[in-house]
């Protein structure tokens, strides 16, 4: 789990992915091809966010991974399971501390553990991520990405382009 001390942006929220990967992911899974993202139908991760899309199309190729998106609709972000099995036990945890630092959220965070097994990893994120970035047209049309047949708005793949990262676009 990623603390950032900046915006909320969807390069925060593909950093964290990012930051998984490098941790976590590529250890555990060392034979795979494809990253498998669930996500909420609005806010930085959104299904309708430019940025979204374009940070993990940044991802896909840096890793040389298909990402798998499946957003949930929009409204129904309690459906999703990380609201239950992570977010919950969290809140437990701190309740009634006070918040006082980064230090302590995250220290709070990392200390969260359930009887089943729960352990939670945490990292403070100091990064900057400034809002209001636009993605042009020629951008959008830049990414591979690959709508699924059943509402393709909201689940697809988006998969590394053929071309290095750092290409410049030419319209």
């Amino acid at each position: 789990m990623s603390v950032g001390v900046d915006h909320d942006t969807a390069a925060f929220a593909v950093n964290s992915i990012r930051q998984w990967w490098f941790k976590v992911g590529r250890t555990r899974y060392p034979e795979a091809t494809r990253l498998l993202v669930t996500a909420d139908g609005g806010g930085s991760n959104g299904s309708r966010v430019r940025l979204w899309k374009y940070e993990l199309r940044n991802l896909a190729n840096e890793l040389g991974l298909d990402i798998v998106v499946s957003h949930l609709p929009p409204g129904t972000s309690k459906w999703n399971k990380i609201e239950h099995r992570l977010f919950s036990f969290i809140s437990q945890n701190w309740r009634a501390k006070p918040l006082v630092s980064y230090r302590v959220i995250v220290e709070l965070i990392s200390a969260t553990t359930t009887k089943t097994g729960l352990t939670v990893r945490c990292e403070l994120d100091t990064g900057q991520y400034p809002s209001g970035i636009v993605v042009s047209d020629e951008q959008m049309a830049a990414i591979n990405i690959k709508r699924s047949t059943f509402h393709g708005d909201w689940n697809y793949t988006i998969s590394p382009n053929t071309y290095p990262p750092n290409r410049a676009f030419i319209s």
